[in-house]
């Protein structure tokens, strides 16, 4: 499954400075569907490069990091449980800045 995931906010800065990523995605453990909860586990195994704690937490996002799935807050389509499609874009957006 072809996925763009875009980090924004700061969060590029745990993979690498790189902003955009196309990867490609295959649910796991014979599952038919990937979700958000199985890209999770893929993007902390894969593309975090450093200080994973910055974006997760336990098996989620921390707080202050918005998640949108083409464009739609993940909150109103299931969270973990969202099921992804191929080329879908899900972007993270640390909301969470210094001053």
């Amino acid at each position: 499954m072809q996925l763009t995931l875009e980090f924004g906010g700061g969060l590029e800065l745990l993979c690498d400075s790189v902003k955009i990523h196309k990867v490609s995605v295959e649910p796991q453990n014979g599952a038919e569907m990937l979700t958000m909860k199985d890209l999770l586990t893929w993007v902390r195994t894969n593309l975090i490069k450093e200080r994973p704690e910055m974006f997760m937490k336990g098996d989620t996002v921390r707080p202050g990091v918005l998640v949108l799935v083409n464009d739609c807050d993940w909150e109103l389509s299931g969270q973990l449980n969202t099921t992804l499609e191929d080329k879908d874009v899900v972007v993270f957006i640390s909301t969470l800045h210094g001053g």
